[in-house]
């Protein structure tokens, strides 16, 4: 088991989090008109590198999104940070 720390509840175990993909995978261009290829690229087909990691997750119990680094291989968390902005309030 592991424990992720959620900027807004604090540290709660791995199974209340859901992976929302890598932080650093760049988003098809064209958006909803780039081609399907670009976008099954992007959803489905991830680097899956070992060590630091910066990755997209959602806290399902809070609802919020927001991006985690981590060491994938020793499961230690670097930091995290919420994407919420602030004039979204």
């Amino acid at each position: 088991m592991q424990l992720f720390p959620c900027p807004f509840c604090g540290t709660r175990d791995e199974t209340e989090f859901r992976f929302l993909g890598e932080a650093d995978a760049p988003r098809p261009v064209g958006g909803a008109a780039a081609p399907i290829a670009d976008w099954t690229r992007y959803l489905y087909f991830h680097r899956n590198r070992k060590g630091r990691v910066a990755e997209i997750w959602s806290h399902a119990p809070c609802g919020e999104t927001f991006r985690m680094e981590r060491d994938n291989v020793t499961h230690v968390v670097i930091g995290s940070a919420s994407l919420r902005k602030e004039s979204a309030r």
